[in-house]
């Protein structure tokens, strides 16, 4: 997916406050929540509606979570009302990913294609195991989950908007 110039990305989600200086508990919606501690300017979003667009001051991760604070709005009765708001960013402030690499939102959503089934779903999720991230693909074979290493990849068009696998004999039940 190539982002249109002013579209919204959304990479997560306010579940609290923490602190009294005004500091929000942000959970990623994401693969791509990182880019929340890396792009200063924010969009608050509830039912698709702006409800605050201001500059990230600082981020951590605390225990999973990313603690924003954010210029101008110190006390937590200033940032009270940002419970439960999507957070957003402009796509003109994601940088772009390294040459080979991708974003999720990126991903998400384009055909997954395999050299010897062909047509085998879409690229629905994505999960991380110890060893590696985890592609879930939904389709004609019901649910295939494929180790994202560059051994099964072949090829990533976002273009043509797919993905081209090679995936060994057994990962696929045939009928």
């Amino acid at each position: 997916m190539v982002l249109q110039p002013g579209a919204l990305l959304i990479l997560g989600v306010v579940v609290g406050t923490h602190g009294l200086r005004g500091d929000l508990k942000v959970r990623g919606c994401a693969r791509d929540a990182s880019l929340l501690s890396r792009i200063r300017q924010l969009v608050f979003l509830r039912d698709d509606q702006r409800v605050l667009e201001c500059v990230r001051r600082k981020s951590d991760w605390h225990k999973g979570q990313l603690l924003v604070s954010l210029s101008g709005l110190d006390s937590i009765d200033a940032v009270q009302h940002l419970v439960g708001c999507e957070v957003a960013v402009h796509s003109e402030d994601v940088p772009a990913a390294p040459a080979g690499e991708y974003y999720w939102f990126q991903l998400k959503g384009l055909a997954a294609r395999d050299r010897r089934l062909g047509d085998i779903g879409r690229l629905d999720d994505i999960f991380t195991t110890p060893a590696h991230e985890i592609y879930v693909i939904r389709g004609a074979y019901g649910e295939v989950l494929v180790p994202a290493v560059a051994a099964f990849l072949v090829e990533v068009d976002l273009e043509k908007r797919y993905v081209l696998f090679d995936l060994p004999e057994g990962l696929v039940e045939e009928e």
